[in-house]
């Protein structure tokens, strides 16, 4: 079995949101669907229907969890090295086209999240910034073309606002 690596935090943030599903969500749709029995024929049952639906929705979402957990291995993002960029660093690049600098945390494909500034190390853009150190260009291919980023720094968390 392949191991996924994440962070402690995502990890963490999995394994609560699996623990929500499992102690409120599935309890509540057990009960939405004893409750919509008690409504006569379940095969014109709006509310049945709707309950049994989310129910398979909640049961599929808790297998997904299950396996991501079961497939991760933490990396431990302390004492990080920030010469190079590796897993867990925080980037901040430039792109040289707009000149405008973005910060990306490389994460694990579990817990990316590229409008929080989370990108997966699988991703191209987190490909092609591994083992790069500050002063390093890199071009990447995107869906909206070629794109050309300066790594300006490397740190081991983010920074304080």
């Amino acid at each position: 079995m392949n191991r996924t690596p994440i962070t402690r935090e995502g990890y963490e943030q999995l394994r609560r949101e699996l623990e929500k599903l499992e102690k409120i969500e599935r309890p509540a749709v057990v009960k939405a669907i004893e409750e919509a029995r008690g409504h006569g024929d379940l095969s014109e049952n709006a509310e049945y229907t709707a309950a049994k639906e989310r129910q398979s929705l909640v049961e599929g979402k808790i297998r997904g969890l299950h396996y991501k957990l079961a497939t991760s291995e933490i990396v431990d993002c302390n004492n990080l090295n920030c010469d190079r960029v590796v897993f867990g660093t925080v980037v901040a690049l430039t792109d040289l086209e707009s000149g405008e600098t973005v910060k990306y945390q490389l994460v694990g494909p579990h817990e990316s999240d590229a409008s929080n500034g989370r990108i997966s190390v699988i991703a191209p853009l987190g490909r092609a910034l591994i083992g790069k150190e500050p002063g390093d260009e890199i071009q990447v291919k995107t869906p909206g073309g070629l794109r050309n980023f300066e790594i300006m720094d490397i740190m081991p968390e983010w920074p304080a606002s």
